[in-house]
């Protein structure tokens, strides 16, 4: 059913406080909405509510995200979707569970019959456990270097060592001679927490190394050792986590490494020298040590919705296949500011993008022809919390899941300026990628090849959720050629998860158009073709996670 009334009220009582909040001076008002089209004007008036201050930075579980997941619902309405949420209805239900450390836990050492207390803040954090009030571990541990074995790439890290019922430690991160967007999954630590359970692990604890100390020191993370985190919850209302069996129970520094290594045959010293050098091999190491943890977790419920809409298709032959178009409704909320401005209000992160995924509905219904696949219009929560609501949708769809065959995936694409290319990161690992080059061709608009995959992005949005179920999956980005780099560069430099984010931004309306105009353009062209998305045979993640094609 439809949730209008509350929506109702903040928008006819805040109207006027909105045009105070996002416009510029009238005079300039005036001057910049009579360069506007129609489509312009369109999406700038979607980005105008989502990222105006009533709405506090749309966090998850919010009233004001409600708000916002009440408008994108009203809009889908709107252009003839049809509801695909829950009980007839746009909203799906997303269950979100935050939870944090009740306090510092213990970290105990013994070797020898003799116990050594670690010091919070100086040789550990703990972690917090969302599956359980209580965790307590007490094992041997073993040094296992990064925690990944991947032959593929010449590294096993695990070698033949034994780690059931013990602790793995390992160095954060992954080497940089891995491949983008493998080192990115390969880094990832739930996807290590996940392999050390399949090893038998009964926790884990990730070490600093002098790489990490001095991208982000373990002194800063002090600071925020007991701030929220959030996954989903389970029907009994334990969390989600990749290995519940397998905690990650904190973090040790170089101080704290130390001590656990006091007694082994392997010198510490030595071992932290050589791990100066990005990519180092270890060989495994079983401390003579045994660590005891205990950690205390509080559990807070919280519900969210992801807003889901459907376009059906008009093949009988393939109408029952989807294709999701997502993004993500969420951004931060409210936090230190700068200037006497608390509200982080996400107009670029990502009210542009879900702008363009209620106007792409617009674009199919102004078409007159509907495609012939299913189109699912998805708006997702909690993607700042650690890509939550997508990993709910794609772990519980609202739709079969064995119907989604594609994830084209719209976050924060920078509109600053007139981008003279697109990037689509993950394109070349599936047949979505000559369909994607070929639609943006066809606009003039060139396809341009991943400009930073050190950065492995292909796995930092919510299109991995539905890779990691085995979809093809692509995520769509303004360029980066022409003036794109510097725009993009400043972006993340002055106002990327920042109160800056606002509408006032020097946003390119016409670019915004342009970017919808691409996008359609992709969905068509993957709802209409002959054959179904497919993975590239042999793909790394195609044959990960058993996705169609692959093999």
């Amino acid at each position: 059913m439809f949730r209008f009334s509350i929506a109702a009220v903040l928008l006819a009582s805040s109207a006027p406080l909105l045009a105070q909040e996002t416009a510029p001076a009238p005079a300039a008002t005036a001057a910049a909405e009579a360069e506007l089209t129609p489509e312009q004007a369109l999406m700038r008036s979607h980005v105008m509510f989502l990222a105006s201050d009533a709405l506090k930075g749309r966090e998850a579980g919010t009233p004001e995200y409600e708000i916002a997941a009440e408008y994108v619902a009203s809009q889908f309405y709107a252009q003839g979707l049809k509801p695909a949420g829950d009980k007839g209805s746009f909203l799906q239900k997303v269950p979100l569970l935050s939870y944090t450390p009740v306090d510092k836990g213990s970290f105990v050492l013994t070797r020898g019959g003799k116990s050594e207390t670690l010091e919070f803040g100086t040789d550990y954090l703990p972690g917090a456990d969302p599956s359980r009030d209580v965790t307590r571990v007490d094992a041997p541990v073993v040094f296992v270097g990064y925690g990944i074995d991947a032959p593929q790439f010449g590294r096993k890290d695990y070698g033949s060592v034994d780690v059931k019922g013990k602790i793995v430690a390992f160095f954060g991160g992954a080497p940089r001679a891995f491949p983008g967007e493998e080192r990115a999954h390969f880094g990832n630590n739930g996807n290590k927490i996940a392999y050390a359970a399949t090893k038998g692990a009964v926790g884990v604890i990730i070490l600093e190394s002098p790489i990490t100390a001095k991208v982000r020191p373990f002194s800063r993370s002090v600071d925020s050792w007991d701030s929220a985190r959030m996954t989903w919850a389970h029907p009994d209302g334990t969390g989600y986590v990749p290995a519940p069996r397998t905690p990650g129970v904190g973090a040790l520094s170089l101080a704290g490494a130390e001590k656990l290594f006091a007694g082994a045959k392997v010198k510490w010293a030595d071992l932290a020298k050589r791990a100066e050098t990005d990519g180092a091999k270890f060989t495994p190491v079983e401390l003579p040590t045994r660590l005891a943890v205990t950690l205390k977790t509080a559990r807070k419920p919280i519900t969210s919705y992801n807003v889901a809409a459907l376009l059906p298709g008009s093949d009988p032959a393939v109408k029952d296949e989807i294709v999701v178009l997502s993004a993500h409704l969420d951004h931060v909320g409210i936090g230190k500011g700068k200037d006497g401005d608390t509200i982080y209000n996400g107009a670029m992160d990502n009210s542009v993008g879900i702008a363009s995924l209620i106007e792409e509905a617009r674009r199919f219904k102004m078409s007159g022809t509907p495609p012939r696949r299913s189109i699912l219009f998805l708006a997702v929560t909690a993607e700042e919390k650690g890509l939550v609501g997508s990993d709910y949708f794609a772990r519980n769809p609202s739709v079969p899941k064995e119907d989604i065959v594609a994830d084209v995936n719209l976050d924060m694409p920078i509109l600053t300026y007139a981008f003279e290319d697109m990037i689509a990161f993950g394109a070349d690992r599936s047949t979505l990628g000559p369909i994607v080059r070929k639609a943006v061709g066809d606009l003039g608009v060139p396809f341009s090849p991943d400009p930073m995959p050190d950065q492995g992005i292909f796995t930092r949005s919510d299109h991995y959720r539905f890779v990691q179920q085995g979809v093809p999956s692509v995520f769509l980005w303004p360029g980066q050629k022409g003036a794109g780099k510097a725009a993009v560069e400043e972006f993340f430099a002055k106002h990327y998860h920042q109160a800056s984010d606002e509408v006032s931004l020097p946003i390119n309306w016409q670019s915004g158009v342009r970017f919808i105009e691409a996008n359609y353009a992709i969905a068509r062209a993957i709802a209409d073709a002959d054959q179904r998305p497919a993975w590239n045979k042999g793909d790394f993640f195609g044959t990960l996670y058993g996705g169609y094609g692959a093999q």
